[in-house]
Protein backbone atom coordinates (compact mmCIF):
# COMPACT_ATOMS: atom_id res chain seq x y z
CA UNK A 1 0.00 0.00 0.00
CA UNK A 2 2.00 3.32 -1.01
CA UNK A 3 1.36 6.37 1.53
CA UNK A 4 3.37 8.99 0.97
CA UNK A 5 3.16 12.29 2.96
CA UNK A 6 5.06 14.96 4.59
CA UNK A 7 5.01 15.70 8.61
CA UNK A 8 7.10 17.99 10.56
CA UNK A 9 6.24 15.94 13.71
CA UNK A 10 9.02 13.94 15.63
CA UNK A 11 7.79 10.75 17.05
CA UNK A 12 9.51 8.33 19.23
CA UNK A 13 9.20 4.53 18.57
CA UNK A 14 8.55 2.42 22.08
CA UNK A 15 8.52 -1.26 22.41
CA UNK A 16 4.67 -2.26 21.61
CA UNK A 17 3.38 -4.75 23.85
CA UNK A 18 2.86 -8.36 22.39
CA UNK A 19 1.63 -11.51 23.48
CA UNK A 20 0.10 -14.92 22.16
CA UNK A 21 -3.44 -14.71 19.76
CA UNK A 22 -4.85 -18.27 20.80
CA UNK A 23 -5.60 -19.41 24.00
CA UNK A 24 -3.53 -22.50 24.73
CA UNK A 25 -5.36 -23.08 27.94
CA UNK A 26 -8.12 -24.01 26.03
CA UNK A 27 -10.63 -22.25 28.48
CA UNK A 28 -12.96 -19.87 26.42
CA UNK A 29 -14.04 -17.97 29.27
CA UNK A 30 -10.92 -16.16 29.80
CA UNK A 31 -8.16 -14.36 27.18
CA UNK A 32 -4.91 -15.41 26.37
CA UNK A 33 -3.08 -12.77 28.57
CA UNK A 34 -0.72 -15.47 30.18
CA UNK A 35 2.37 -15.98 28.93
CA UNK A 36 5.86 -14.83 27.53
CA UNK A 37 6.20 -11.77 25.08
CA UNK A 38 6.75 -12.85 21.68
CA UNK A 39 9.82 -12.74 19.32
CA UNK A 40 7.15 -11.29 16.28
CA UNK A 41 9.71 -11.58 13.63
CA UNK A 42 9.91 -15.17 14.08
CA UNK A 43 6.44 -16.28 15.36
CA UNK A 44 2.92 -17.26 13.56
CA UNK A 45 -0.41 -16.34 15.23
CA UNK A 46 1.30 -13.12 16.78
CA UNK A 47 -0.29 -9.88 17.73
CA UNK A 48 1.13 -6.04 18.93
CA UNK A 49 -0.47 -3.38 20.39
CA UNK A 50 0.58 0.03 21.82
CA UNK A 51 -0.30 4.10 22.16
CA UNK A 52 1.11 7.03 20.19
CA UNK A 53 0.96 10.36 21.62
CA UNK A 54 -0.47 12.39 18.25
CA UNK A 55 -1.24 15.55 19.91
CA UNK A 56 -0.43 16.71 23.68
CA UNK A 57 -3.16 15.32 25.81
CA UNK A 58 -4.44 12.86 22.92
CA UNK A 59 -3.01 9.14 22.52
CA UNK A 60 -4.26 6.67 20.11
CA UNK A 61 -4.25 3.21 20.71
CA UNK A 62 -3.77 0.45 17.83
CA UNK A 63 -3.85 -3.46 17.95
CA UNK A 64 -2.40 -5.20 14.74
CA UNK A 65 -2.63 -9.14 14.05
CA UNK A 66 0.27 -10.81 12.21
CA UNK A 67 -1.58 -12.57 9.04
CA UNK A 68 -2.03 -16.47 10.11
CA UNK A 69 -2.41 -18.07 6.31
CA UNK A 70 -1.00 -21.56 6.79
CA UNK A 71 0.47 -21.62 3.48
CA UNK A 72 2.02 -17.68 3.44
CA UNK A 73 4.13 -15.92 5.41
CA UNK A 74 2.60 -12.69 6.68
CA UNK A 75 4.96 -10.68 4.48
CA UNK A 76 3.42 -11.84 1.38
CA UNK A 77 -0.17 -10.75 2.40
CA UNK A 78 -1.25 -7.29 2.27
CA UNK A 79 -2.42 -5.32 5.19
CA UNK A 80 -5.72 -4.23 6.19
CA UNK A 81 -6.10 -0.94 8.20
CA UNK A 82 -9.82 -1.25 9.41
CA UNK A 83 -11.32 2.04 10.40
CA UNK A 84 -14.88 1.92 12.43
CA UNK A 85 -17.32 4.78 11.83
CA UNK A 86 -19.84 6.87 14.13
CA UNK A 87 -17.72 8.75 15.16
CA UNK A 88 -16.84 7.39 18.18
CA UNK A 89 -17.29 3.59 17.14
CA UNK A 90 -13.95 1.15 18.33
CA UNK A 91 -12.41 -0.83 14.90
CA UNK A 92 -10.21 -2.45 18.30
CA UNK A 93 -13.88 -3.76 19.98
CA UNK A 94 -16.70 -3.55 17.15
CA UNK A 95 -14.63 -4.43 13.89
CA UNK A 96 -12.40 -6.49 15.61
CA UNK A 97 -14.56 -9.17 17.73
CA UNK A 98 -18.16 -8.13 16.14
CA UNK A 99 -16.62 -8.07 11.97
CA UNK A 100 -13.44 -9.58 11.14
CA UNK A 101 -10.75 -10.37 13.90
CA UNK A 102 -10.38 -13.69 14.35
CA UNK A 103 -12.08 -14.37 17.66
CA UNK A 104 -16.22 -13.06 18.29
CA UNK A 105 -17.38 -11.56 21.60
CA UNK A 106 -17.70 -15.18 22.83
CA UNK A 107 -14.12 -15.73 22.09
CA UNK A 108 -14.39 -18.15 19.99
CA UNK A 109 -12.57 -18.36 16.29
CA UNK A 110 -14.12 -16.85 13.56
CA UNK A 111 -14.58 -18.65 10.27
CA UNK A 112 -14.45 -15.51 8.01
CA UNK A 113 -11.99 -13.49 9.67
CA UNK A 114 -10.11 -11.84 7.43
CA UNK A 115 -6.69 -12.87 9.11
CA UNK A 116 -6.64 -16.08 7.12
CA UNK A 117 -5.83 -13.46 4.23
CA UNK A 118 -4.14 -10.53 5.24
CA UNK A 119 -2.34 -8.70 8.53
CA UNK A 120 -4.86 -6.42 10.47
CA UNK A 121 -4.45 -3.17 11.94
CA UNK A 122 -7.32 -1.89 14.19
CA UNK A 123 -7.17 1.80 14.95
CA UNK A 124 -9.41 3.76 17.47
CA UNK A 125 -9.62 6.81 16.18
CA UNK A 126 -10.66 9.87 16.42
CA UNK A 127 -8.74 10.24 19.64
CA UNK A 128 -11.59 9.65 22.48
CA UNK A 129 -12.86 6.63 20.70
CA UNK A 130 -12.61 2.75 22.38
CA UNK A 131 -9.05 2.82 24.29
CA UNK A 132 -8.10 6.03 22.37
CA UNK A 133 -7.94 8.69 25.01
CA UNK A 134 -7.93 12.69 25.71
CA UNK A 135 -6.42 14.08 29.11
CA UNK A 136 -8.74 17.79 28.53
CA UNK A 137 -11.91 18.66 26.30
CA UNK A 138 -10.24 20.67 24.09
CA UNK A 139 -8.15 17.69 22.38
CA UNK A 140 -11.08 16.18 20.88
CA UNK A 141 -11.33 16.21 17.19
CA UNK A 142 -13.22 18.82 15.87
CA UNK A 143 -13.03 18.10 12.46
CA UNK A 144 -11.83 15.75 9.20
CA UNK A 145 -8.47 17.87 8.85
CA UNK A 146 -7.63 17.15 12.68
CA UNK A 147 -8.85 13.45 12.49
CA UNK A 148 -6.43 13.01 9.59
CA UNK A 149 -3.62 14.69 10.59
CA UNK A 150 -3.84 12.57 13.83
CA UNK A 151 -3.75 9.42 11.77
CA UNK A 152 -0.83 10.59 9.74
CA UNK A 153 1.13 10.79 12.95
CA UNK A 154 0.03 7.00 14.66
CA UNK A 155 1.01 5.91 10.63
CA UNK A 156 4.64 7.19 10.68
CA UNK A 157 4.73 6.02 14.07
CA UNK A 158 3.61 2.68 13.45
CA UNK A 159 5.86 2.25 9.98
CA UNK A 160 8.85 3.42 11.65
CA UNK A 161 8.33 0.59 14.46
CA UNK A 162 7.17 -1.75 12.06
CA UNK A 163 9.64 -1.91 9.19
CA UNK A 164 8.52 -5.02 7.93
CA UNK A 165 5.43 -3.44 6.44
CA UNK A 166 7.41 -0.59 4.95
CA UNK A 167 8.03 -1.38 1.05
CA UNK A 168 9.35 2.24 -0.72
CA UNK A 169 11.61 3.96 1.18
CA UNK A 170 10.56 7.58 0.47
CA UNK A 171 8.33 10.18 1.76
CA UNK A 172 7.75 10.61 5.77
CA UNK A 173 5.54 7.72 5.75
CA UNK A 174 7.08 4.32 4.23
CA UNK A 175 4.52 1.55 3.18
CA UNK A 176 3.20 0.82 -0.12
CA UNK A 177 -0.57 2.22 -0.03
CA UNK A 178 -2.35 0.31 -2.85
CA UNK A 179 -6.34 1.24 -2.12
CA UNK A 180 -9.17 1.87 0.21
CA UNK A 181 -12.32 0.42 0.41
CA UNK A 182 -15.30 2.84 1.60
CA UNK A 183 -17.88 0.31 2.90
CA UNK A 184 -21.45 1.82 3.57
CA UNK A 185 -19.33 5.16 3.86
CA UNK A 186 -20.62 8.60 5.04
CA UNK A 187 -19.11 10.03 1.47
CA UNK A 188 -22.37 12.58 1.02
CA UNK A 189 -24.61 13.00 3.70
CA UNK A 190 -27.11 14.80 1.42
CA UNK A 191 -27.22 12.56 -1.39
CA UNK A 192 -28.06 10.17 1.51
CA UNK A 193 -30.45 11.84 3.49
CA UNK A 194 -32.18 12.89 -0.37
CA UNK A 195 -32.50 9.25 -1.05
CA UNK A 196 -33.89 8.18 2.42
CA UNK A 197 -37.73 8.73 1.34
CA UNK A 198 -37.43 6.98 -2.09
CA UNK A 199 -36.05 4.11 -0.86
CA UNK A 200 -38.35 3.42 1.95
CA UNK A 201 -41.09 4.21 -0.07
CA UNK A 202 -39.69 1.45 -3.07
CA UNK A 203 -39.72 -1.10 0.10
CA UNK A 204 -43.36 -0.11 1.40
CA UNK A 205 -41.63 1.36 4.70
CA UNK A 206 -43.27 4.57 3.94
CA UNK A 207 -47.07 5.51 1.99
CA UNK A 208 -47.30 9.23 0.22
CA UNK A 209 -47.98 11.13 3.07
CA UNK A 210 -45.17 9.44 4.82
CA UNK A 211 -42.47 10.50 1.79
CA UNK A 212 -43.78 13.81 1.57
CA UNK A 213 -43.08 14.62 4.98
CA UNK A 214 -39.34 12.98 5.00
CA UNK A 215 -38.73 14.74 1.32
CA UNK A 216 -39.83 17.93 2.94
CA UNK A 217 -37.14 17.51 5.90
CA UNK A 218 -34.70 16.39 3.29
CA UNK A 219 -35.12 19.61 1.39
CA UNK A 220 -34.63 21.73 4.56
CA UNK A 221 -31.41 19.61 4.78
CA UNK A 222 -29.91 20.34 1.54
CA UNK A 223 -30.61 23.89 1.72
CA UNK A 224 -28.44 24.20 5.14
CA UNK A 225 -25.97 22.62 3.06
CA UNK A 226 -25.65 24.67 -0.20
CA UNK A 227 -25.89 27.71 2.79
CA UNK A 228 -23.04 25.58 4.70
CA UNK A 229 -24.99 26.18 7.62
CA UNK A 230 -23.57 22.44 8.56
CA UNK A 231 -24.64 22.64 12.31
CA UNK A 232 -27.84 23.62 11.52
CA UNK A 233 -27.70 20.60 8.77
CA UNK A 234 -26.83 18.11 11.50
CA UNK A 235 -29.75 19.27 13.61
CA UNK A 236 -31.69 18.72 10.91
CA UNK A 237 -30.73 15.31 9.94
CA UNK A 238 -31.39 14.29 13.48
CA UNK A 239 -35.15 15.19 13.05
CA UNK A 240 -35.23 13.78 9.68
CA UNK A 241 -34.43 10.12 11.36
CA UNK A 242 -36.93 10.96 14.37
CA UNK A 243 -39.57 11.76 11.00
CA UNK A 244 -38.26 8.10 9.79
CA UNK A 245 -38.98 6.34 12.55
CA UNK A 246 -42.27 8.12 13.62
CA UNK A 247 -43.58 6.76 10.39
CA UNK A 248 -42.45 3.72 9.63
CA UNK A 249 -42.93 2.58 13.16
CA UNK A 250 -39.12 2.46 14.60
CA UNK A 251 -37.55 0.57 11.16
CA UNK A 252 -33.79 0.25 12.33
CA UNK A 253 -31.10 2.87 10.07
CA UNK A 254 -29.19 -0.60 10.01
CA UNK A 255 -30.87 -2.67 8.69
CA UNK A 256 -34.60 -2.33 7.40
CA UNK A 257 -35.96 -5.20 7.95
CA UNK A 258 -35.40 -4.93 11.49
CA UNK A 259 -36.22 -2.42 14.42
CA UNK A 260 -34.44 0.03 16.55
CA UNK A 261 -34.23 -1.25 19.78
CA UNK A 262 -35.75 1.32 22.63
CA UNK A 263 -31.65 2.88 23.87
CA UNK A 264 -31.57 3.70 20.16
CA UNK A 265 -34.95 4.74 19.51
CA UNK A 266 -35.68 8.77 18.94
CA UNK A 267 -39.84 8.25 18.70
CA UNK A 268 -40.26 10.57 21.29
CA UNK A 269 -37.28 12.43 21.37
CA UNK A 270 -38.61 16.08 20.07
CA UNK A 271 -38.05 17.77 23.13
CA UNK A 272 -34.10 17.32 22.38
CA UNK A 273 -34.93 19.88 19.12
CA UNK A 274 -37.01 22.45 21.34
CA UNK A 275 -34.43 22.65 24.29
CA UNK A 276 -32.23 25.72 24.83
CA UNK A 277 -29.48 22.98 25.47
CA UNK A 278 -27.44 22.61 22.35
CA UNK A 279 -26.33 19.39 22.83
CA UNK A 280 -29.41 17.42 24.33
CA UNK A 281 -30.05 16.41 19.95
CA UNK A 282 -26.65 15.37 19.93
CA UNK A 283 -26.67 12.77 22.71
CA UNK A 284 -29.19 11.69 21.40
CA UNK A 285 -27.82 11.39 17.66
CA UNK A 286 -25.12 9.80 19.70
CA UNK A 287 -27.48 7.02 21.20
CA UNK A 288 -28.57 5.79 17.95
CA UNK A 289 -24.96 5.78 15.89
CA UNK A 290 -22.77 4.86 18.74
CA UNK A 291 -24.64 3.06 20.98
CA UNK A 292 -25.11 0.24 18.89
CA UNK A 293 -21.14 -0.18 18.49
CA UNK A 294 -20.41 -0.82 22.02
CA UNK A 295 -23.30 -2.93 23.21
CA UNK A 296 -23.28 -4.59 26.79
CA UNK A 297 -21.54 -7.46 26.40
CA UNK A 298 -18.75 -6.29 24.60
CA UNK A 299 -18.20 -3.05 26.96
CA UNK A 300 -17.66 -6.19 29.53
CA UNK A 301 -15.65 -7.92 27.57
CA UNK A 302 -13.70 -4.77 26.18
CA UNK A 303 -13.47 -3.33 29.41
CA UNK A 304 -12.67 -6.19 31.22
CA UNK A 305 -11.00 -9.51 29.85
CA UNK A 306 -9.49 -7.64 27.28
CA UNK A 307 -8.15 -4.76 29.47
CA UNK A 308 -6.59 -6.98 31.25
CA UNK A 309 -4.79 -8.54 28.50
CA UNK A 310 -3.47 -5.35 27.18
CA UNK A 311 -1.58 -4.24 30.33
CA UNK A 312 -0.90 -0.66 28.90
CA UNK A 313 -4.41 0.70 29.08
CA UNK A 314 -4.35 3.30 31.87
CA UNK A 315 -6.69 2.50 34.71
CA UNK A 316 -8.88 5.75 34.59
CA UNK A 317 -9.66 4.78 31.05
CA UNK A 318 -12.71 2.98 30.18
CA UNK A 319 -13.53 1.70 27.08
CA UNK A 320 -15.73 3.34 24.97
CA UNK A 321 -16.66 6.39 27.72
CA UNK A 322 -15.49 9.06 25.64
CA UNK A 323 -17.40 7.99 22.91
CA UNK A 324 -20.21 10.62 23.29
CA UNK A 325 -17.70 13.32 23.12
CA UNK A 326 -16.11 12.00 20.17
CA UNK A 327 -19.10 12.33 18.25
CA UNK A 328 -20.65 16.13 19.47
CA UNK A 329 -17.48 17.19 18.99
CA UNK A 330 -17.66 16.53 15.00
CA UNK A 331 -21.45 18.36 15.27
CA UNK A 332 -19.80 21.15 12.70
CA UNK A 333 -18.14 18.22 10.35
CA UNK A 334 -20.98 15.93 9.91
CA UNK A 335 -22.53 16.88 6.96
CA UNK A 336 -19.81 17.95 4.84
CA UNK A 337 -19.10 16.34 1.69
CA UNK A 338 -16.14 14.43 1.19
CA UNK A 339 -16.40 13.63 -3.00
CA UNK A 340 -13.75 15.48 -3.46
CA UNK A 341 -11.42 13.08 -1.61
CA UNK A 342 -12.27 10.40 -3.13
CA UNK A 343 -11.66 12.25 -6.79
CA UNK A 344 -8.42 12.76 -5.47
CA UNK A 345 -7.27 9.11 -4.41
CA UNK A 346 -8.71 8.30 -8.32
CA UNK A 347 -7.04 10.75 -9.81
CA UNK A 348 -3.84 9.38 -7.97
CA UNK A 349 -4.85 6.33 -9.24
CA UNK A 350 -5.27 4.89 -6.01
CA UNK A 351 -7.82 1.68 -5.80
CA UNK A 352 -10.87 3.29 -4.31
CA UNK A 353 -13.52 0.13 -3.46
CA UNK A 354 -17.01 1.19 -2.90
CA UNK A 355 -18.98 -1.18 -1.32
CA UNK A 356 -22.56 -1.21 0.68
CA UNK A 357 -25.43 -3.63 2.12
CA UNK A 358 -28.76 -3.88 0.14
CA UNK A 359 -30.58 -3.39 3.69
CA UNK A 360 -28.41 -0.34 5.17
CA UNK A 361 -30.77 2.55 5.36
CA UNK A 362 -28.58 5.22 6.92
CA UNK A 363 -26.36 5.28 3.96
CA UNK A 364 -28.07 3.09 1.66
CA UNK A 365 -27.36 2.37 -1.77
CA UNK A 366 -29.17 4.50 -3.75
CA UNK A 367 -27.24 7.14 -1.85
CA UNK A 368 -23.85 5.75 -2.82
CA UNK A 369 -24.91 5.73 -5.99
CA UNK A 370 -25.90 9.00 -6.17
CA UNK A 371 -22.07 10.66 -5.32
CA UNK A 372 -20.20 8.17 -7.03
CA UNK A 373 -22.37 9.96 -10.13
CA UNK A 374 -20.83 13.27 -8.70
CA UNK A 375 -17.29 12.50 -9.11
CA UNK A 376 -15.14 14.46 -12.04
CA UNK A 377 -12.94 11.56 -12.55
CA UNK A 378 -12.52 11.15 -16.15
CA UNK A 379 -13.29 7.99 -16.83
CA UNK A 380 -16.33 7.54 -14.83
CA UNK A 381 -18.70 7.42 -18.02
CA UNK A 382 -17.10 4.22 -19.12
CA UNK A 383 -17.50 2.87 -15.52
CA UNK A 384 -21.31 3.68 -16.21
CA UNK A 385 -21.29 1.81 -19.72
CA UNK A 386 -19.96 -1.66 -17.80
CA UNK A 387 -22.46 -4.65 -16.92
CA UNK A 388 -22.26 -5.30 -13.72
CA UNK A 389 -21.23 -8.81 -13.04
CA UNK A 390 -22.90 -11.45 -10.42
CA UNK A 391 -20.70 -12.82 -7.27
CA UNK A 392 -21.35 -16.41 -5.56
CA UNK A 393 -19.71 -17.32 -1.88
CA UNK A 394 -20.02 -20.63 -3.36
CA UNK A 395 -19.41 -21.58 -6.42
CA UNK A 396 -21.97 -24.92 -6.41
CA UNK A 397 -24.58 -22.38 -5.38
CA UNK A 398 -27.21 -20.49 -7.53
CA UNK A 399 -27.94 -17.65 -5.47
CA UNK A 400 -26.24 -14.12 -5.92
CA UNK A 401 -24.19 -12.88 -2.88
CA UNK A 402 -23.50 -9.72 -4.97
CA UNK A 403 -23.05 -8.07 -8.01
CA UNK A 404 -19.90 -5.64 -8.85
CA UNK A 405 -19.03 -3.30 -11.28
CA UNK A 406 -14.81 -2.23 -12.34
CA UNK A 407 -13.34 -0.31 -14.01
CA UNK A 408 -9.29 0.92 -13.84
CA UNK A 409 -8.95 1.52 -10.10
CA UNK A 410 -13.04 2.01 -9.37
CA UNK A 411 -14.26 -0.65 -7.97
CA UNK A 412 -18.40 -0.74 -6.71
CA UNK A 413 -20.05 -4.12 -4.93
CA UNK A 414 -23.50 -4.47 -3.85
CA UNK A 415 -23.72 -6.78 -1.08
CA UNK A 416 -26.80 -8.50 -1.18
CA UNK A 417 -28.95 -9.56 2.05
CA UNK A 418 -26.63 -7.38 4.27
CA UNK A 419 -27.32 -4.13 6.25
CA UNK A 420 -24.83 -1.22 7.12
CA UNK A 421 -22.42 -3.90 9.37
CA UNK A 422 -21.38 -5.73 5.90
CA UNK A 423 -18.61 -8.11 7.81
CA UNK A 424 -21.26 -9.28 9.76
CA UNK A 425 -23.98 -9.94 8.19
CA UNK A 426 -22.89 -11.05 5.28
CA UNK A 427 -19.24 -12.76 6.44
CA UNK A 428 -18.51 -15.08 3.83
CA UNK A 429 -19.30 -12.62 1.01
CA UNK A 430 -16.82 -10.07 2.51
CA UNK A 431 -14.44 -12.12 3.05
CA UNK A 432 -14.57 -12.75 -1.07
CA UNK A 433 -15.05 -8.76 -1.18
CA UNK A 434 -11.68 -8.71 0.65
CA UNK A 435 -9.63 -10.94 -1.36
CA UNK A 436 -10.83 -9.90 -4.93
CA UNK A 437 -9.79 -6.22 -3.94
CA UNK A 438 -6.53 -7.65 -2.88
CA UNK A 439 -6.05 -9.23 -5.73
CA UNK A 440 -5.75 -12.08 -3.81
CA UNK A 441 -8.75 -14.20 -6.03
Amino acid sequence: MTFSTELGTHLECSTPSSLPLQNSSGNDSELPFSGSALNWREQEGKEVWDYVTVREDARMFWWLYYATNPCKNFSELPLVMWLQGGPGGSSTGFGNFEEIGPLDTRLKPRNTTWLQWASLLFVDNPVGTGFSYVNTTDAYAKDLDTVASDMMVLLKSFFDCHKEFQAIQQGTIKCNFSGVALGDSWISPVDSVLSWGPYLYSVSLLDNKGLAEVSDIAEQVLNAVNKGFYKEATQLWGKAEMIIEKNTDGVNFYNILTKSTPDTSMESSLEFFRSPLGDLFLVRLCQRHVRHLQGDALSQLMNGPIKKKLKIIPDDVSWGAQSSSVFISMEEDFMKPVIDIVDTLLELGVNVTVYNGQLDLIVDTIGQESWVQKLKWPQLSRFNQLKWKALYTNPKSSETSAFVKSYENLAFYWILKAGHMVPADQGDMALKMMRLVTQQE
